[in-house]
This record gives C-alpha cells, structure tokens and sequence, in this order.
C-alpha cells in the first residue's frame, strides 16, 4: 500500500475514535467492565467485517490466518483499551488528554530501542507542537484527576505505544487480526470482571445501544483503519497522526451537546490540527 493511503487510513481512524468522548456522555448508568464487554462485541463484529472485505477472503480464512504477532499485539491493545475506559471513569477528560498526548514519546522511544526505527527530525518537532497544543487545551480551568485515573491514562498510552511498534514490526500487510484478538480479550476479562465484581451484565437498553454503536463505529473502524495503516507507517508517525482524535474529542460534545469550548481548547486544538496535517502533508510523500 502506498504510504499517503495508509497515513490517510490513520486519519481516518482517528476521526471515527473521536467520537468516544461524545459516546462516553450519553450513557447513564453503565460501568467500566460493562461498557468493555458490550463495546469489545461491536469491535469483534466490525474488525471481521473490515478483515474479509480487505483480504476478499471467508471469517473461517480470516480466524486461521491469526499468528503470535497477532495474539500479542491484541493482548496490548487490549490493555489500552481497559486501562482507557477506566480514565475516561476516574479522571477528568483533560487529564487523560493531556497523559495521552505523552504516546507519541513513547511510541517513538520504544520502536528506537527494540525495532531501531529512528524517528525523523520533523517527527520530534510535530510531537512537541502537538504536546504543547493539547497542554493549551486543557490546561484552563481544568484540574487533575485522582491518580488512579492518571495513571490508566499513563498505562493506556504505554500499550497502545507497544501495539503500534508490535505491529510496525510484523512486517504484514495488515494486523486486523490483533485487532480482533484486542476485542476478543476485552470481551472475555470485561464479562468475568462484571460477574466477579457483582455488577452484572444487565444495563439499560439506551446504554446498551450506544454502548454497541460505539463499539462498531467509534472504536470499532477506527482501531481497524488505524491498525490497518500501521504496518505501513513507522509508529511514532502513526502515534502522531492519531492525535487528531484528541483535537476533535472536544468539538462533538461542543456541537453536538451545547457543551462549551475556551479559548484555550481553541486554540490549543488549531496548533494541535495544524501539526498533524502538516506532519501528515510532509510524510505522506
């Protein structure tokens, strides 16, 4: 696949992913291993679908074809997942912005020490505008959360960084089916978890609808477009590219729910929108 593709596939996810934050708001009652074990349904369903229109082959072909790679890129992402719904309950959304924003470093570090990709110069300079963007953001009235939330926002990052640097080095095609591995993981310890913590599986029929809808369509195509576009762009470009989730997470509920955006969240979120596009302008050649 041509690299321009893929960094637009990236994009893409990163649109779809951006929804979560406007998902998350809408829900009543649900808890964090109820949302992951309804959410991971949808994730499972939609990363099979994406899976056979993109390989023109049958689920059965689909499920052989999962590797090792596969099986520990989806433990990470699974982790990422788990540890991200329980940011999003127990700290503010600024803090796990803001914590976030750190997965390009990450990222970046990780893949120079283990897969020696050595990030170009223009990638340090994007992370460090977008870091300082989403700093600007939240950084007006905002405090931080408790930190237990921070730090599942530290550790989501470190996972998703370790996924994209396991896919990167897989060398395939595609890693769709780690994604679908993710979702599976996610499926099997949210339902244990809601069972053993004595909140059930039962929620509301509101809930559990948008709980499905941003399964398939938030996390769901977004992580498959975003794992897609992975094996073909060096990760730290890909942590970079993602960050547009980031920037318009906000907007939605700004548009959306009437919910209100400072000065800062503007223009914090232009500097953050500026630095991916142009970043994505450079190395899409």
């Amino acid at each position: 696949m041509p690299k321009k593709y893929a960094v637009l596939l990236v994009l893409m996810g990163g649109i779809f992913m951006s929804f979560v934050g406007l998902y998350m708001r809408l829900l009543s009652q649900a808890d964090g291993f109820q949302i992951l074990f309804y959410r991971s349904f949808g994730i499972c369903g939609i990363v099979i679908f994406v899976g056979c229109l993109r390989r023109q082959t049958t689920p059965i072909k689909f499920f052989k074809s999962i590797d090792i790679n596969d099986i520990f890129m989806g433990f990470a992402l699974s982790l990422a997942f788990t540890c991200y719904v329980f940011a999003m309950l127990y700290t503010s959304v600024a803090s796990t912005l803001l914590i976030l924003s750190a997965t390009p470093f990450m990222t970046a570090s990780i893949g120079w020490l283990w897969i020696r990709e050595r990030p170009k110069s223009i990638t340090w300079v994007a992370m460090c505008f977008a870091f300082f963007g989403i700093y600007l953001m939240v950084k007006a009235g905002q405090q931080l959360g408790n930190n237990f939330g921070n730090f599942m926002a530290l550790l989501s990052g470190f996972w998703f960084a370790l996924m994209l640097v396991i896919a990167r080095r897989s060398g395939k095609h595609d890693v769709l089916g780690g994604t679908f591995i993710g979702g599976a993981f996610c499926v099997l310890w949210g339902g244990c978890m809601a069972v053993i913590l004595g909140t059930g599986l039962t929620v509301l029929s509101f809930d559990l609808f948008i709980i499905l809808v941003m399964g398939i369509f938030g996390i769901g195509i977004g992580i498959a477009f975003v794992t897609w576009g992975a094996s073909h762009v060096p990760a730290a470009e890909v942590s970079i590219l993602v960050l547009i989730e980031s920037v318009l997470g906000p907007v939605w509920p700004w548009l959306l729910l009437g919910e209100s955006m400072t000065l800062s969240e503007i223009l914090g979120g232009a500097l953050v929108l500026s630095s991916v596009v142009t970043f994505a302008l450079f190395t899409a050649k």
